[in-house]
């Protein structure tokens, strides 16, 4: 079972953030319920849907170039990226996992915006829904959280250098 990940006391951030959230379009059942999970979480912490620009992708796949673009614009200071891969019969779901998820970590350290993994790689459609339900394991609250605690780590190391 998981838990909610904890947040630290200064979460609000001032000034509010802008960001960017890229929704597959691939598995859409589940990506909404992320992505209606990950606006939740948001508000909650004083960001608000007018905060945040949301563009959908063809897939899991192409989150990665379109996540690093959006970052090199300067319009965010973070991007929240939600996605879903389903094990099926052939090797498609490792290639596309791993794609995204290296494709991520490489574009987010390229840009140094936070771009948070919100991407399901489940072996089962019952999985997927499950970490897609509105309730607190939903995982498009965990990556809001992580994008916006990540942002709000870079602010204070840029405030200190």
């Amino acid at each position: 079972m998981s838990k909610s990940i904890p947040v630290a006391p200064d979460l609000r951030l001032s000034p509010t953030p802008r960001l960017a959230m890229l929704v597959s379009r691939f598995n859409t059942d589940v990506t909404h319920g992320l992505r209606d999970g990950a606006l939740e979480w948001l508000a909650e912490h004083g960001i608000h849907e007018g905060d945040v620009d949301i563009f959908e992708a063809p897939g899991a796949f192409e989150l990665p170039i379109m996540a690093q673009s959006l970052a090199k614009t300067g319009d965010y200071e973070g991007v929240i990226c939600l996605g879903c891969v389903i094990k099926g019969d052939t090797a498609h779901f490792e290639f596309i996992s791993l794609g995204a998820t290296i494709g991520l970590m490489q574009a987010q350290l390229t840009t140094g915006v936070p771009l948070s993994f919100g991407v399901l790689t489940t072996y089962t459609d019952e999985q997927a829904t499950a970490r897609s339900r509105p309730d607190v394991h939903n995982k498009g609250r965990e990556a809001s959280a992580a994008c916006v605690e990540t942002l709000a780590f870079l602010r204070k190391r840029r405030r200190k250098s």
